[in-house]
């Protein structure tokens, strides 16, 4: 159970235990540690849906599963998702399955009188240029980073939909705005991987073949900052727990550093010690991210916990024992 104080401190309740949840992409990454938290928090009812059971593309699909369901609070975290590559080979997809999941939630769900959505978007809906760090009022200065702009306008929708919902139907819904995600559970397919995992899958392997170089996309400049799924997990549910505006709210660790950098870091703990050759017929993304975090703290009480190097670690940690768990089973 968790005790609240709203805007205007008014004392409110959320007894998880009570409520019937309903997490989109409750199997994903950052929907299995919102799943474990809601199950910590005590609710005992989390409904989370699969695509061939509820295709959330189909209208029909999302009015069967509001039927089926019948929740109190949907958690919308299910994407079509991907890195710079992924982006590139899909933007009409992208674009189309993103857009269409998260109308058509919000529509049903205030119809069928839902008590509150909580959707995730995404970072890359902000400008390409927008002053760093990012704040939330920068959001609609400027067109998002070329690569990834279907999927970025498509996730912004969520915001101007919850927005117009609430000013005309009392509809409860928030959107907040997590970084570049990472940690244990991680895609690590180097087809649809960001770069994260990517990084640490390539190093890894190069250090089992012996190879002395790797290959990373861009010319290593850009910036990046990085939140580890337990800390975005908690940050969605306070959201949830304690936050009623439609404001977007930035998801974040609040620091920034460079994809040289990082992958010097990543050779480092994977122990890779060869070469990295920089692919710079490949593109590099937005230049710079790296979020305003205070909008998050001063309305739920949102702060990351766990530090970059020790996430990574453990990130690494637990790629190397699925990879040796593999190759002991083959």
């Amino acid at each position: 159970m968790a005790y609240l104080r709203d805007l205007g401190g008014v004392i409110l309740q959320t007894d998880w235990s009570s409520e019937r949840v309903v997490v989109t992409g409750g199997n994903g990454f950052l929907g299995g540690y919102v799943v474990e938290k809601l199950r910590k928090r005590g609710c005992k009812t989390i409904i989370t849906p699969r695509t061939r059971e509820y295709d959330l593309v189909q209208m029909a699909a999302v009015e069967r599963l509001y039927r089926d369901a019948k929740p109190t609070f949907v958690i919308h975290l299910a994407a079509r998702v991907g890195g710079i590559g992924a982006n590139q080979k899909n933007p009409g997809k992208f674009f189309y399955d993103n857009l269409m999941m998260g109308v058509q939630l919000l529509e049903v769900g205030r119809r069928v009188g839902l008590k509150k959505l909580v959707a995730a978007g995404t970072i890359c809906a902000y400008p390409k240029f927008a002053p760093v760090p990012f704040r939330e009022d920068d959001l609609w200065n400027g067109y998002p980073e070329e690569t990834n702009a279907p999927y970025g306008f498509a996730k912004k929708m969520l915001l101007v939909q919850s927005q117009a919902y609430r000013q005309q139907y009392g509809f409860n819904s928030v959107v907040v705005l997590p970084v570049n995600l990472y940690g244990p559970r991680d895609n690590f397919d180097l087809e649809t991987s960001h770069v994260i995992p990517a990084l640490i899958r390539k190093c890894l392997e190069a250090v089992d073949r012996g190879d002395r170089e790797i290959v990373a996309w861009g010319d290593g400049s850009p910036s990046r900052e990085f939140l580890h799924v337990r800390d975005a997990a908690e940050g969605v549910l306070l959201a949830a727990e304690r936050y009623d505006s439609s404001d977007p709210v930035n998801l974040g660790a609040g620091f920034e550093i460079t994809i040289k950098e990082l992958t010097d870091l990543i050779a480092k703990f994977c122990g890779f010690k060869g070469k990295v050759r920089w692919d710079t017929s490949r593109p590099n993304g937005q230049p710079r991210r790296k979020l305003d975090t205070r909008r998050a703290k001063e309305r739920f009480g949102f702060e990351a916990k766990i530090g970059f190097e020790e996430g990574l670690s453990e990130t690494i940690a637990w790629y190397r024992a699925v990879r040796h768990s593999r190759t002991e089973t083959k």
